[in-house]
């Protein structure tokens, strides 16, 4: 059996789905004109920040479901014990 906290998410995971994420993402009006730039943020209860190829992964699965949108993804940041890893600033999207 797998540990689940309130969130639906296992100790080592917790489920994305790339359907929710329009209900969610940061956004502003300005003169009826609709500005998305949706900021993904997560963390890693192993305290390495290090982004995994399921992060990756997910994230360009994400970027694909909002381009079409005319959405794009600034930039998707791990939160770890000792500090933060941005996968844009290491060239990863």
């Amino acid at each position: 059996m797998i540990d689940r906290d309130a969130h639906g998410g296992a100790l080592n995971t917790t489920p994305s789905y790339r359907h929710q994420f329009g209900r969610s993402a940061p956004n502003c009006a300005s003169n009826q004109t609709l500005i998305l730039w949706p900021c993904l943020l997560h963390n890693h209860p192993s305290g390495d920040p290090t982004p995994s190829r399921a992060d990756i992964q997910m994230t360009q699965a994400i970027q694909e479901v909002a381009k079409p949108l005319g959405i794009a993804v600034h930039d998707h940041i791990i939160v770890g014990k000792d500090g933060h890893a941005s996968l844009k600033g290491l060239r990863l999207i």
